[in-house]
């Protein structure tokens, strides 16, 4: 096929206009980085409260294949090892739940029957002993899809009081999120050995990688076929795994225009027919297209060629009437997504796209691409309120760092809830925690998501023991001291602000007021808040991560972000007085019964803003030094900053700083 002449030129300028929307090299590593680590701390967490459980980032946001205009769902699957999942009556195992997959001539390729097998024995349960359990017409005891999915929305109705949002096979609670729950299988499929066997001998997939999806797992997941006689009870086999290797063997030139191909279809075949054309659509033409592709092609001065061989592969599965799965053999991914008509209307449309020479790429409206590529010199027009270029792609690894510790935030406040409420002492909890930390660190990202975890417990463990010296009127001494320091630089102020409280309430209050000028020292403008509890509204517009840079593109987490201040009971002796009181709102079990987990969470807690506590704790240390002009400052300072709207975005717990300030008028 000929390459227009000026498709060189617009190859490089799409680039370049995707690398200022944020899909360049950095920011698509920091991504995956980012959703990996948090798959990790996710996995950790669940470990720890006791669940069998697998849990996975799949999609755009894990892959590093998406930019703010396409607003990406983040994809979450959690498989549970709990349930033995058999392919042949050799793979029982007693004591476990097991699930034989079972599929004939009457079911649809990639879709299965789960059989329920009985514990005891390796022989097929008779009973309906589970709501999960239903009969097919034969007797055999099948594994429900649909009632899985239905309990999981009953059991978020009970627990927060709202609906769930259903989407295939995900039942979510969170928004722009889709939460698939599914099980592992661990033995060989003729599925995936199909695949692996005509994929030998080619350029791509490579060797390793077909190696190594040999002995990945599949999950299958709660979805029926559309046109199935057993569309509620089928069970739908993905391959998720192998798929994200795939994507993770994508050069630059490979993602861009995966991400460009997403956009034409967000942005120009929307018009034609609106959703029906997926993401996952435009992946499995790649796959296609970089298979039969030259890989000496995948160069950045051939992008918009590149789009073209992937229109042209589409068009012709649409001249066809089906799209094959890249992996599955026998599965139309038009089906139930994309009509008959739709599928014609699409195909005229794409056939003058191409013979236009992709010129509607200009009509582009996500992430202001059509506009940039307009621009005579695009990298110096900016439009109001536009970041662009470095600043964005900054702003976006700034965002990404945000949300991956507030997740780690939320988690940590539902294992401290946990275990500071259980019987046993936090110390032997704590020593559990880092022996699971350590069997399970067996790489350097698990090592990462690992440390994140211990970093926090410890400073909370270091917290827990200097209180307990206050408790018994012991002197906090140099060791004390010197094992507080471990935990200082978690953040720009929390843990110093617990250190400085700690000084205070031991009486050394002239170490308190060196504590305190350290961190307002560090407590620039622009420091922005992380809560597990609230979210405020605004607080994820790139605009605000934009700011914070304030010329530093330097986005080391330590100097942009501060967590709140949280104070727990047994940290008590350690806290001002007047937060004693946060600690106890549960005044009855009524007015226990009314709050939803969350809330439960953080009803034994004092919980702060670092930015007022800083301005309080300076109050009460100048007092205790009868330095009454510094004591008024620091009460003018917490009163101006209260006061002030635009302090209001960084504030998650005004009441308190209210309380606060209300104290010292």
């Amino acid at each position: 096929m000929q390459i227009p002449e000026h498709f060189t030129e617009l190859s490089i300028r799409m680039s370049e206009a995707l690398d200022d929307s944020g899909a360049d090299k950095e920011t698509v590593l920091e991504r995956r980085r980012t959703y990996l680590l948090r798959e990790l701390i996710e996995k950790i967490g669940r470990q720890l409260e006791g669940g069998n459980v697998e849990c996975f980032h799949f999609g755009s946001q894990s892959e590093g294949t998406t930019t703010p205009g396409l607003q990406s769902d983040i994809d979450f699957l959690s498989s549970f090892k709990t349930y033995n999942i058999m392919t042949v009556w050799e793979d029982w195992k007693a004591s476990m739940v097991n699930l034989l997959m079972l599929r004939d001539d009457t079911i649809p390729p990639q879709q299965y029957l789960l059989q329920v097998i009985q514990e005891d024995t390796p022989e097929p349960e008779t009973s309906l002993i589970s709501d999960m359990y239903v009969a097919k017409d034969t007797g055999q005891v099948l594994f429900s899809a649909e009632r899985l999915k239905q309990s999981y929305e009953y059991l978020f109705k009970v627990r927060n009081g709202g609906d769930a949002t259903r989407n295939g096979p995900s039942v979510s609670f969170v928004p722009n999120w889709d939460i698939v729950h599914a099980f592992h299988v661990l033995k060989p499929l003729p599925e995936i050995q199909h695949w692996i066997d005509r994929c030998r001998g080619r350029p791509w997939p490579s060797v390793h990688l077909l190696e190594a999806a040999r002995v990945a797992p599949c999950f299958l997941v709660p979805a029926g076929h559309p046109d199935s006689d057993y569309k509620r009870e089928e069970w739908r086999l993905s391959p998720n795994l192998i798929e994200r290797m795939l994507m993770f063997s994508f050069n630059m030139t490979q993602i861009k225009c995966y991400i460009l191909f997403k956009l034409i279809k967000k942005s120009l075949f929307a018009k034609i027919v609106g959703e029906s054309i997926t993401s996952f659509h435009c992946k499995t033409i790649m796959f296609y297209t970089i298979e039969r592709t030259p890989p000496s092609l995948w160069c950045e001065h051939n992008l918009m060629f590149l789009l073209l061989l992937c229109l042209h592969v589409l068009k012709r599965w649409l001249r066809l009437g089906r799209l094959p799965h890249y992996i599955i053999e026998g599965v139309n991914l038009f089906d139930g997504k994309l009509s008959k008509s739709l599928q014609k209307r699409l195909f005229v449309y794409i056939d003058s796209l191409i013979r236009d020479n992709l010129q509607d790429v200009f009509y582009i409206n996500i992430d202001n691409i059509g506009c940039r590529l307009q621009a005579c010199s695009m990298r110096y027009i900016v439009q109001a309120g536009e970041l662009r270029g470095v600043c964005l792609r900054h702003s976006i690894r700034l965002l990404l760092r945000f949300e991956g510790c507030e997740m780690l935030v939320v988690r940590l406040i539902e294992l401290q809830h946990r275990q500071l409420s259980s019987h046993t002492t936090f110390e032997q909890d704590l020593k559990y925690v880092i022996y699971k930390f350590y069997k399970n660190s067996t790489n350097v990202i698990l090592k990462s998501a690992a440390i994140e975890w211990i970093k926090d417990l410890y400073a909370l463990h270091i917290s827990i023991q200097g209180t307990s010296y206050l408790r018994l009127q012991n002197v906090l001494d140099s060791e004390n001291i010197r094992r507080v320091q471990y935990s200082l630089n978690s953040d720009v102020a929390s843990s110093r602000l617990k250190f400085a409280s700690m000084l205070y309430c031991g009486g050394h209050l002239r170490a308190a007021v060196r504590v305190l000028k350290d961190v307002e020292g560090r407590y620039h403008s622009n420091v922005k808040t992380v809560c597990g509890c609230k979210k405020m509204q605004g607080d994820r517009d790139l605009t605000v991560f934009a700011n914070m840079l304030s010329g530093n593109t330097d986005n080391e987490f330590s100097k942009h972000f501060t967590f709140c201040v949280k104070l727990f009971r047994q940290e008590s002796y350690c806290t001002p007085f007047i937060l004693l009181f946060e600690m106890n709102r549960n005044i009855s079990e009524e007015e226990v019964a009314q709050r939803n987990i969350i809330e439960k969470q953080w009803m034994d807690t004092a919980e702060v803003d670092a930015r007022p506590f800083l301005h309080y704790l300076q109050y009460l240390t100048y007092g205790g030094l009868g330095e009454r002009g510094n004591q008024l400052n620091a009460l003018r300072f917490l009163e101006s900053y209260i006061g002030d709207e635009r302090s209001w975005i960084h504030m998650h717990h005004a009441e308190t700083s209210i309380n606060l300030l209300g104290t010292l008028l």
